[in-house]
């Protein structure tokens, strides 16, 4: 079944307000719009910034930090 671009769009509506609130999320919108983000391009730049090992020490921290409880949060 493919998700519809309202609920993609209500789905992360749902996860920026609940992570930074309202007046940060509008603001983050207007960011990416206004600068034409590319999430593509920053992504690789990102990761092609990191070394292996800083990738590995960075994702193990973010596991520690945000265990697994078995219990996935449905949007």
């Amino acid at each position: 079944m493919t998700t519809s671009t309202v609920e993609i769009m209500n789905k992360g509506m749902k996860c920026l307000t609940e992570a930074m609130g309202i007046v940060e999320a509008e603001q983050f919108i207007s960011i990416i719009i206004r600068e034409k983000f590319d999430y593509t391009k920053w992504q690789q730049d990102y990761f092609d910034a990191k070394t292996p090992l800083e990738i590995s020490q960075e994702a193990s921290q973010f596991e520690k930090s945000h265990p697994f409880t078995g219990n996935a949060i449905r949007l």
